[in-house]
């Protein structure tokens, strides 16, 4: 695939204190395969899905320990601009950027109601081969309780035109990049705990919900929640054994009409 426009997702990948662990759940529930670790990149591994790179695993850098996340990231032209743009906006850039070998530039960022999420320049690696097939990145959506603020600082930071549902039951966002629609934002409820913070959910396509479900919890991850219908798609929440976060979702098993959406 090639160098995606400005703002859209492009990659994403999770440290495991239990790289091996990691591996083996996600070949099992999502079919990936491993590529050699880079030990000149601190034992990076791609993930594949039918040959095509579609994420990463990593070990935890010494005092990077803590629960294991996925972190997304959004192209840029310019990282060094963005992480402007990132401060400008009232985000916090977690990490410089900085250049990986002549793969590309990245950088590390929280937004303000503190969502973690990278940023990729992209030299000889341009991201995912694939997105919404089985086993590969198909959706994410921003999970938050100030709304407001995370809408505002990201079209701040990235070129994006903002729609949402009309629905008053649900304050759901979507960003467009000119045709496409390429990340959603979903106000947290009280259904999610005080104690989890904003963060933003990958979803990744899988060819039977309820199967990818049924193997990933006798794997000892757990579902948070669904399997449930959509007109999106049949998806379910799970958390992996080392506690991140992520969906899956079967888009070829749809039900319901479209929501009504709105420019806003």
């Amino acid at each position: 695939m090639a160098v995606q426009p400005e703002g859209t997702p492009c990659w994403a990948d999770a440290m495991f204190s239990d790289v091996e662990g990691a591996k083996r759940f996600y070949g099992d529930v999502l079919g990936w395969t491993f590529g050699e670790s880079s030990s000149e990149y601190g034992n990076y591994t791609q993930a594949y899905a039918d040959g095509k790179a579609v994420a990463a695993v990593v070990p935890p850098m010494p005092g990077q320990e803590g629960q294991s996340q996925w972190c997304l990231y959004f192209a840029s032209p310019d990282v060094e601009a963005t992480a402007r743009r990132i401060r400008e906006g009232g985000g916090e850039v977690l990490l410089e950027p900085m250049r990986v070998g002549d793969f590309g530039t990245m950088c590390l960022a929280r937004e303000p109601s503190g969502a973690v999420f990278g940023v990729w320049q992209a030299g000889t690696h341009e991201g995912f081969e694939a997105t919404a097939t089985p086993g590969a990145y198909c959706w994410a959506e921003v999970f938050t309780r100030e709304p407001e603020q995370a809408d505002a600082f990201l079209a701040s930071v990235f070129p994006y035109r903002m729609k949402e549902i009309e629905d008053d039951a649900v304050d759901f966002r979507m960003f467009d990049i000119g045709e496409d629609t390429v990340l959603g934002r979903m106000r947290m409820t009280e259904d999610f705990p005080p104690e989890v913070p904003s963060y933003i959910n990958v979803y990744f396509a899988v060819d039977d919900c309820d199967a990818a479900v049924a193997r990933a919890v006798e794997l000892g991850g757990v579902l948070r929640f669904g399997p449930m219908n959509s007109p999106f798609g049949r998806f379910a929440a799970l958390s992996d054994p080392q506690g991140a976060d992520f969906s899956v979702i079967d888009i070829t098993t749809t039900e319901g009409q479209m929501p009504a959406i709105r420019d806003v």
